[in-house]
């Protein structure tokens, strides 16, 4: 059994390549969506959650507040296209695409505007946003663990996570 194994962490993969967090703070790929929380370009106590369906490419993009976002009217609005840039930074753009179920045509290694481009050439719909609640409360918690002591000693909330074993 290897040292991380035995520890109460996990290994971060590291990733694609660095990005800026101050527009996209945080981006995921759960629950069978890329979304995400995307800082408003207007407002700086504003923030967007965001999110696109893997397959269906339904979308839904709302402020903190459950306010609906204006730009996103039929089409995917800026809040989107900045999500999937930096999810393609920091994920891969293959990683995206497979996960999204995306197919770009010509490309060997597909690139964040492609793949927006064959979601949007697929016509998707404006989704719900009941997503938005539990994305934006994981976003706050993963604040909370920046506002912690560096320690190497387990954090109890974590504790629930079983140890791993090597199964002969």
């Amino acid at each position: 059994m290897t040292e991380w194994e035995r520890s109460s962490t996990a290994r971060v993969i590291a990733p694609a390549r660095p990005r800026k967090l101050a527009k996209v703070p945080f981006v995921e790929l759960a629950d069978g969506r890329l979304q995400g929380v995307v800082s408003s370009g207007s407002d700086i106590a504003r923030v967007y959650v965001s999110s696109v369906v893997a397959g269906t490419y339904a979308f839904a993009c709302s402020t903190n507040n459950n306010r609906p976002c204006g730009g996103a009217r039929g089409s995917y609005c800026n809040h989107i296209r900045a999500l999937i840039n930096e999810a393609v930074l920091q994920y891969g753009a293959g990683r995206v695409g497979r996960y999204l179920r995306v197919e770009t045509v010509g490309e060997d290694e597909p690139s964040a505007g492609g793949i927006t481009y064959a979601m949007s050439s697929a016509r998707p719909s404006q989704g719900d946003a009941t997503a938005a609640a539990p994305v934006f409360s994981r976003f706050l918690r993963h604040l909370g663990y920046l506002e912690l002591a560096p320690v190497t000693v387990p954090l109890p909330e974590m504790h629930w996570f079983p140890p791993t074993r090597a199964v002969a």
